[in-house]
């Protein structure tokens, strides 16, 4: 459908490392307590600096909104009129482990074998053999101390850099492309303040997955859970037939739970899970959170009906204790509105076949803001960004996978700017 091995463009390497390791400077992690968007400030500063390099850029549109989200448009180039395509990543870093203070370590050439951090921490090629695949290759990872940030930095440097290499190239064919970059992705608020008809996109792509060439169309569908016990407290010394000890009671429903299946310890593929993750409380009132996962999302509704009937069994085994579950819809599968424009994924794996490069389909036992965002009406599917050890102190990314997804994503744009519904 394009020329691209005869005019394929020369990605600007050293400037897309250089992107990458200013933005992971930024402290930019998440705030689960915190009610206020973005949950934190540095996603702010971060977006700030995003805007100046747009209006650098001559991105004439470029904003930084009242929530910190950062928008701006590469106009079509040539006149051509495409429809319009949006690249999406977030800003935030998970706040699993430490995102301040990232101090990033370039390796030039990788020469094989464990890669001993300077924390000594160690990213060993046994729990991540994709380290085989990268010999020679320009690797980033961090001292051992916090996190790298390239979930999802690493999507935002790509994205920065193909508005670079369009803007640098007028002679590169592509209909108008809008950038997005969101906040608290991580919290699961990504998609909270994104104004769709502003957006005014046909197809999306979020920059969010790891490592390389890969498309990911499907992923689980999600809910939430909160199971409330309610009991009663009084002095030990005086509980005989009166106290009613919630504590016992959660911890009761958490042991009812499928231990030996449907557990993220017990599950992989395409099998779901009922996960608890908090428990917390006292005898007067405890509260046990989980989260539901799987691809089938009549799934979930099975689970839930689950909880329910353990709680009403704990209920029953307890006389005088209360209990409420409370589900909490999160997400839908990304494959249940991909049918609604099927070249939203059939054009990605076009430009890798255009480019000559091998790619993988795959379902991921995640959610993404494409999840979200697909539900709600702009189908988006989400591209690999070299990241590696995501959410992890040994979190590294992989300089020449960012390069080859500009790469790209420049193609993939000139096929969108063909494309005619």
């Amino acid at each position: 459908m394009t020329a691209a091995s005869a005019d394929r463009v020369q990605i600007n390497r050293e400037r897309l490392l250089q992107r990458f390791l200013s933005y992971v400077q930024v402290g930019t992690s998440a705030d689960p307590s915190s009610d206020g968007y973005p949950s934190s400030s540095g996603q702010w500063d971060l977006g700030k600096l995003l805007l100046e390099e747009l209006r650098a850029l001559t991105i004439e549109d470029a904003c930084q909104d009242e929530h910190a989200l950062v928008w701006g448009t590469v106009p079509a180039s040539n006149g051509e009129q495409g429809p319009t395509v949006a690249l999406v990543a977030h800003l935030d870093t998970s706040p699993e482990a430490p995102g301040e203070n990232v101090q990033p370590q370039v390796i030039q050439s990788y020469e094989g074998g464990d890669i001993t951090l300077p924390s000594g921490n160690v990213i060993d090629v046994a729990s991540c053999p994709d380290l085989k695949s990268m010999l020679g290759m320009t690797l980033v990872t961090t001292d051992g101390n916090t996190l790298l940030g390239g979930d999802d930095k690493a999507g935002v440097a790509i994205i920065m850099e193909l508005v670079a290499t369009l803007v640098e190239n007028p002679h590169l064919i592509h209909g108008p492309v809008k950038v997005l970059f969101t906040c608290d992705e991580e919290i699961g608020r990504g998609t909270d303040k994104i104004d769709l008809e502003k957006l005014n996109a046909t197809v999306a792509y979020t920059l969010d997955g790891g490592g390389a060439a890969v498309i990911d169309e499907e992923t689980f569908s999600a809910d939430a859970a909160i199971v409330r016990f309610e009991g009663h407290n009084i002095h030990p010394s005086i509980a005989k037939d009166r106290m009613v000890n919630a504590v016992r009671a959660a911890a009761d429903f958490v042991a009812k739970l499928p231990r030996d299946t449907c557990s993220p310890e017990t599950t992989c593929e395409r099998e779901g899970f009922i996960h608890p993750y908090t428990l917390e409380g006292g005898v007067g009132s405890a509260t046990v959170e989980l989260i539901l996962r799987s691809f089938e999302t009549e799934d979930l509704k099975t689970y839930a009906g689950q909880l329910q009937e353990i709680a009403n069994a704990v209920v029953q085994a307890m006389p005088g204790l209360q209990a409420n579950v409370e589900i909490v819809r999160q997400y839908r599968n990304l494959r249940d509105g991909l049918d609604d424009l099927p070249e939203a994924v059939t054009l990605a794996k076009q430009a890798f076949e255009n480019l000559g490069i091998e790619y993988k389909s795959e379902s991921i036992r995640g959610g993404t803001d494409g999840s979200q965002l697909t539900e709600k009406g702009l189908p988006t599917p989400n591209l690999s960004s070299g990241q590696h050890n995501i959410h992890a102190v040994t979190e590294f990314a992989c300089l020449d996978e960012m390069a080859a997804a500009v790469e790209h994503l420049v193609e993939l744009m000139s096929l969108w700017s063909q494309y005619r519904s």
